[in-house]
């Protein structure tokens, strides 16, 4: 019983990543006849109709997923306005998506500085940036672009209406120089 619960806690924290029957075995040191029926056990359970997760098998891996037949609430959440606020990462996320784009996850995290992953799922929950095919990088990770809701939200008629990021930059670097003056001493130290 205590390994169901494990199992249960381990597709929480994995996510979208999901888990293989191999990972399942590893992590929990069990033979695959018993990983198999934890899954068995665990889907029997979140059949309930109080429950409101089932567990899919999608891209040979197990997955927590939200029941379907509940899309129509989690729809609702997220056209809801109080909901519908991007978050500072979103915005940053979504500035280097539509200044970069086509652009992979591992190069708007490399941008960002830090870990993207969720952001770009709620992303485009939300309609603002789609999958736009695979880059020829190794692994073919997949490219994001934004979408017409993207333009639709910031009253943008096409890409090219975004503010040019020159003269942002330009702007920036000017008040950095002008900053750097109150640091920069004209005075020498004289050794004697």
């Amino acid at each position: 019983m205590k390994n169901k619960a494990i199992l249960e806690g381990l597709l929480f924290v994995v996510g979208e990543d999901g888990l293989s029957i191999e990972q399942i075995m590893d992590v929990l040191a069990i033979d695959i006849e018993t990983a198999k029926e934890l899954i068995k056990e665990l889907k029997v359970d979140y059949e309930d109709e109080n429950r409101g997760l089932r567990i899919d098998f999608l891209g040979n891996r197990f997955k927590l997923t939200t029941k379907y037949e509940h899309r129509e609430y989690y729809q609702k959440l997220l056209l809801n306005p109080e909901t519908n606020t991007l978050s500072q990462a979103a915005l940053e996320t979504l500035a280097i998506i539509a200044y970069n784009e086509p652009i992979t996850r591992v190069q708007i995290d490399t941008i960002r500085g830090v870990g993207s992953k969720e952001v770009i799922r709620k992303l485009i929950a939300k309609g603002f940036i789609k999958e736009s095919g695979r880059s020829d990088l190794p692994g073919r990770p997949i490219l994001y672009e934004t979408t017409s809701e993207f333009l639709d939200y910031f009253g943008l008629a096409t890409i090219e209406d975004l503010p040019d990021m020159r003269e942002f930059l330009e702007e920036n670097t000017k008040e950095e120089d002008d900053e750097s003056d109150l640091y920069d001493s004209k005075y020498v130290e004289i050794n004697n």
